[in-house]
């Protein structure tokens, strides 16, 4: 079995279920953030969750996580897992990302080239509690706030914008029908026309031409080079570099895209076959992905007609270790189903894979995709923002079909956003004494961290 079957059940049966799980848990109880064990070590649990991560990517990680608060907290979820597992839920599951932070939604363009907002990063996606993405949402939020030295009420208020949109988009969909909240997404055009001011309109149309120049061609242009007649990427080494066998991240790049085909629907093979490999390199990305094998591969259909994919590599989640593990076959067709529930639109070439007994996931590298530059955003575009995020997060776990469930347990007032505020405040308190923990870890000689 692959995934939880939803039985045929009546909109008004689902929105009495929903609100019968108050009985059983209070929205007010959302607040509650448990204690850790006393004999809790953060840096043991941060070891013990990262064991089977390239050891030499690890200092890497280490340093940038310790850049601030926000960055910890982002390559922290198997720690954020650890304590929502210990946190009250409604007992209404969906399909979650597992890391919803801020920073994981952004804007991209579907296979049609329209560009809409959705949640990004799948990773750890897995059929578990609505809640804990949105307190995970939340959290960051107020996070994001504080590192950009936002004004002292922002982060309150964008942690209650996004618990707010999500609560109200929730009761929208759960009045639509099932095909409808299928469909529903969230454009830019709309962001475009909620702006307040022509100057925030502006920064925002600045942001989506932005995307709309990140294609395929662009990265080509930048990422590769001609070397001997040949076309090859362009090493940068420790973050992109030709690999050798040996290399504990070489890869056997025919085994793996000939799999990689096979996940791949008819048409998009036919489309994939008229392209050839003719390059790969190791690529480190992000945060919470370092220390994970990561690549990037060049082909051709012809010279300056190029793909490049993305190759990531897919382990167990951090949630399996709290909600079971994946039914799925492979890790990367975890992360792959994961995605094409979660978002309105996916990748053309999103597919998996596996190689020497790893899992990975590919999709394409840059094409149309783009991410909200926090700091420049300043309080009223962050709190709006935190809007979208709770909206389209509504959104992702609505099409996993318990909207109505949902709506009928959050109700109406904002009992369960205020919860979820003081959730979230309390959380980033506590993100920030363990960043300060890492900190000193670090000075302290016991974690290892290497600038890249």
């Amino acid at each position: 079995m692959n995934a939880e079957v939803l039985e045929p059940v009546e909109r008004g049966t689902r929105i009495s279920l929903g609100k019968a799980a108050r009985a059983r848990i209070k929205r007010s109880d959302h607040a509650i953030l448990p204690p850790r064990p006393a004999n809790f070590d953060l840096i043991d649990h941060m070891e013990r969750t990262t064991i089977d991560r390239v050891p030499s990517l690890l200092p890497i990680r280490h340093f940038r996580m310790a850049s601030s608060t926000f960055a910890f907290y982002r390559g922290t979820a198997a720690l954020m897992a650890l304590d929502l597992a210990r946190t009250p839920e409604s007992g209404i599951l969906v399909q979650i990302s597992g890391d919803a932070h801020c920073a994981n939604f952004g804007a991209f363009a579907t296979p049609e080239r329209n560009v809409i907002f959705d949640v990004r990063d799948f990773d750890e996606t897995l059929r578990g509690p609505w809640e804990w993405d949105l307190k995970r949402l939340c959290a960051s939020l107020v996070l994001a706030a504080r590192d950009v030295d936002a004004a002292k009420a922002t982060a309150e208020i964008a942690a209650a914008n996004a618990a707010r949109a999500y609560r109200e988009r929730m009761l929208e969909l759960a009045r639509l029908s099932t095909l409808d909240t299928w469909y529903a997404r969230v454009d830019v055009r709309e962001i475009l026309e909620s702006a307040g001011s022509d100057t925030i309109r502006k920064r925002r149309r600045t942001y989506v031409e932005g995307i709309e120049r990140r294609t395929i061609q662009k990265a080509y242009d930048d990422m590769t080079e001609v070397v001997g007649g040949q076309r090859r990427f362009v090493d940068e080494p420790p973050i992109v570099y030709h690999a050798s066998a040996g290399d504990d991240r070489f890869f056997d790049v025919e085994e793996l895209f000939a799999r990689y085909r096979e996940s791949l629907p008819a048409d998009i093979s036919a489309l994939f076959d008229r392209f050839r490999l003719v390059d790969w390199v190791v690529k480190v990305v992000g945060v919470g992905s370092v220390g994970t094998r990561c690549a990037a591969a060049l082909f051709l259909a012809t010279d300056d007609d190029p793909l490049i994919l993305q190759i990531k590599e897919a382990g167990p989640s951090v949630l399996e270790e709290y909600r079971g593990p994946s039914t799925f076959a492979t890790h990367g067709e975890r992360v792959v189903a994961g995605q094409r529930t979660m978002q309105a639109a996916s990748d053309l070439f999103l597919g998996w894979t596996s190689e020497s007994g790893r899992d990975y996931y590919v999709r394409q590298l840059r094409d149309m995709k783009g991410v909200p530059d926090l700091e420049d955003m300043g309080d009223e575009q962050l709190t709006d923002f935190a809007r979208f995020c709770g909206r389209t997060l509504a959104g992702a776990h609505g099409r996993s079909g318990n909207a109505a469930a949902i709506a009928g347990y959050l109700g109406k007032s904002d009992v369960f956003d205020l919860a979820i505020v003081e959730f979230a405040l309390a959380y980033a308190d506590r993100a920030t004494d363990d960043h300060r923990t890492f900190v000193e870890a670090i000075a302290a000689g016991r974690v290892e961290t290497k600038e890249a």
